[in-house]
């Protein structure tokens, strides 16, 4: 597909200069200029991803930097030929060096999966990144007329003799000046350079009196710029200098040249590279600007867009199209009066094609989808916008013929005003005779008119579809919205009657019409009407069924936060009874240690403990919950009780551990397998009983597994009172598999 002539009366022309205001670069701005539509679905395919991964990216970690830069051919030229570039030639291509380099560490951010994006990291991998040379040129070369002093010793050493040399000049000048003999002499107190020699300005009368060499006069005639004697050999030395600094800036440019000759290829690579991702993301700044989406490509022979707007028009005018052509019928009819929605109907159908087989997105919702076309024929104007007049029947017929002649079973073809012109009933046969031959080839077609016998023949014949844009009466202008499966009316009577016709030859006119005629214009108005309607309603149902869509969101919502609500009323009021029960125990556990002390205890204490123990593990909550501090009173507790009941009158004491129970504890607790809500009741358990039991080391065997477990017992060890100090096993002993416990 090139092109032609049928592109430009689509003005995909106007598409072009707009997409090449968002490059960068010159290249970049050449490849736009260049960008014709593709027949191809593999380059198609190919062009679409690049926009859309570049789209995606855009969002993902914003505008990569692109800045212009010369042609470098002829740079590349030189080194071929083992020449010496100049500054301004070397700075160039250092652009080009440190675009490539920023580009790459844009593309290999952090965030950024470069898989993600396999057409673009194809071209950001395939840039030559060299810091060293750019590093080189950088230090070397500080503007377009500057070299650095540092550039090397020779140039270092060149410079300061110059500058100490005019240093002396202008202090022997300015000695001159200001000599009280000289100063009458004096047209201003000034040094200034004429030649590339230092002078000073010299009234015109009093020239023969100073020695030395006139290099310049005044356009007014009365200063003379002289070059006193005194500095004459001051100044030829300066010169001198100068001369070596030029041979010594020449060799330090030579040096840097040779440093590029093995990289031309890469540079000009570079340069094709940078271009190329310039125009991929200027595609992608296009989109942006059209809010356009990739469409997907069917091979089904259809044109199926969603809400489509012609790009051209401005976004707050546009009115969205849809359309479905190729899958119930092939050719679309669209009729009604000459008011230009028609044609804007086409063109955005043929507008929106273009694009997309030239790798751009499109203004039209998601879920769109288009064709790859062999070609696209379009027979609108003179190539001339959609608001100027039409053109002639000649010009009309010589485009039709040629479409004729070259459209296939893979084309679509967009034709405006078919058969105009020309003799009303002449041209609506020619032009149901030309739709019917292009239908035979099976050509896609979408076709504006304003003859009746065309709707008239969509309305009863297979493949064929009528279609209109909405008219409002009450403005006489379209809503230029799109009307699938409804003919339109011309509006001739009603328009007329609007603008101030007289009703008598309204009237009169309508008596002309045959009944027929009367009886379709009927038709066709209630067809329009209730089309009207039906669309309405559709789109308040629409608009309803989202409300009810938004109303059973809010309502699960809702009911999602009450059961989280629920869930954490009842986990808190578990933890306020465990952090009970845990109190009431070591109150007990304190009471039972005083009474061990006296040795007056009882097993009604002892069963006491083990009950709560039960209690505190039936009440299983998440172990992040039990952390909470509470606060108890135990100290309080311990002075209320009295341990008199336990004691008998001869001070005798009971052992609470007695020897039976002593023998039955065990020094090592196995809870692999547990969680750690289940481990925690069984370990502070076993932990009592070992104090009971007088033990004074204890193994508890958890297991390695993840390390939630032995994380979940250490946490509760820091915080039991029975435990001096604790730590994991070492070789021999289990390793982290075992955490030994030394009781207090």
């Amino acid at each position: 597909m090139q092109l032609d002539k049928y592109c430009n009366k689509l003005e995909f022309n106007e598409i072009i200069n707009t997409l090449s205001t968002f490059c960068e670069t010159s290249v970049g701005k050449n490849i736009a200029f260049s960008l014709v539509p593709s027949n191809n679905i593999n380059w198609v395919n190919d062009k679409l991803s690049e926009t859309k991964e570049a789209v995606n990216l855009i969002y993902k970690a914003s505008l990569p930097s692109f800045y212009n830069f010369k042609n470098i051919n002829n740079y590349t030229k030189i080194l071929e030929s083992k020449g010496v570039l100049s500054i301004i030639a070397l700075l160039e291509i250092n652009k080009i060096f440190k675009l490539a380099e920023d580009l790459k560490k844009y593309f290999t951010q952090n965030f950024i999966i470069p898989s993600d994006f396999p057409h673009l990291q194809n071209l950001f991998q395939d840039l030559y990144t060299n810091k060293g040379i750019t590093k080189k040129i950088s230090n070397i070369i500080i503007d377009e007329k500057t070299i650095d002093d540092k550039a090397s010793a020779e140039l270092s050493s060149i410079r300061r003799k110059k500058r100490n040399l005019e240093v002396s000049i202008k202090d022997k000048l300015n000695s001159f000046i200001h000599k009280p003999s000289y100063s009458k002499y004096i047209q201003e107190s000034i040094i200034t350079i004429r030649n590339d020699r230092f002078v000073i300005p010299i009234k015109e009368e009093y020239r023969s009196q100073i020695k030395g060499f006139v290099h310049d006069i005044s356009n007014a005639g009365s200063t003379v710029f002289i070059e006193p004697t005194v500095i004459f050999d001051l100044n030829n030395e300066l010169n001198s200098l100068k001369i070596e600094e030029e041979i010594e800036i020449e060799k330090i440019l030579k040096s840097l040249s040779e440093i590029l000759y093995p990289y031309i290829n890469e540079l000009l690579k570079n340069a094709e590279l940078i271009g190329a991702l310039d125009f991929i993301f200027a595609k992608a700044k296009y989109s942006k600007s059209i809010s356009g989406i990739t469409p997907s490509i069917n091979k089904n022979k259809e044109i199926n867009l969603i809400n489509a707007r012609h790009p051209l028009i401005p976004k707050n005018n546009v009115v969205p199209i849809s359309i479905n052509l190729g899958h119930d019928f092939n050719c679309l009819v669209i009729t009604g009066p000459n008011t230009g929605g028609k044609t804007v109907s086409l063109k955005t159908v043929g507008l929106i094609e273009l694009m997309a087989c030239s790798g751009l997105n499109i203004p039209a919702d998601e879920r769109s989808s288009i064709y790859v076309f062999d070609k696209i024929f379009a027979d609108i104007g003179d190539n001339q916008s959609i608001l100027d007049s039409l053109s002639t029947f000649s010009s009309h017929m010589l485009n039709i013929i040629d479409i004729v002649n070259n459209a296939t079973n893979e084309s679509l073809v967009l034709v405006d005003e078919l058969g105009s012109g020309t003799d009303p009933l002449e041209g609506a046969n020619l032009a149901l005779s030309i739709l019917e031959y292009l239908q035979q080839k099976n050509s896609l077609v979408v076709a504006t008119t304003h003859y009746s016998e065309l709707k008239n023949y969509a309305l009863v014949h297979d493949n064929f579809e009528n279609a209109c844009v909405e008219f409002d009466l009450s403005t006489l202008s379209p809503t230029y919205k799109l009307l699938i499966g409804i003919p339109g009316k011309s509006n001739a009577f009603e328009i007329s009657k609007k603008l101030g016709l007289s009703e008598s030859i309204i009237e009169k006119a309508q008596s002309l019409m045959s009944n027929d005629d009367i009886h379709i214009e009927e038709l066709l108005k209630n067809i329009y009407d209730n089309k009207v309607q039906i669309e309405n309603d559709l789109i308040e149902a629409n608009q309803n069924s989202k409300k009810i869509l938004d109303l059973k969101l809010e309502l699960e919502t809702t009911k999602k936060n009450l059961k989280q609500k629920e869930k954490e009323i009842i986990d808190k009021a578990k933890i306020q009874a465990r952090d009970i029960l845990l109190d009431a125990k070591e109150e007990v556990n304190e009471i039972i240690k005083e009474a061990n002390k006296s040795k007056n205890v009882t097993k009604d204490l002892n069963n006491l403990r083990n009950d709560l123990n039960k209690d505190i593990k039936g009440l299983s909550v998440p172990l992040e919950w039990t952390t909470s501090k509470r606060k108890t009173s135990i100290s309080s507790n311990k002075s209320n009780t009295s341990l008199h009941p336990l004691s008998s009158g001869n001070n005798s004491s009971v052992n609470y551990a007695d020897s039976s129970k002593t023998k039955n504890v065990s020094t090592e607790l196995n809870i692999i397998g547990m969680n750690v809500e289940e481990a925690i009741p069984i370990v502070d358990k076993f932990l009592d009983d070992a104090v009971l039991a007088k033990l004074q080391n204890v193994r508890i065997v958890h297991g390695k597994g993840t390390g939630k477990l032995r994380n979940g017992i250490h946490q509760f060890l820091r915080k039991n009172a029975h435990v001096q100090n604790f730590r994991l096993g070492t070789y021999g002993e289990g390793e982290s598999g075992v955490t030994i416990v030394e009781l207090k």
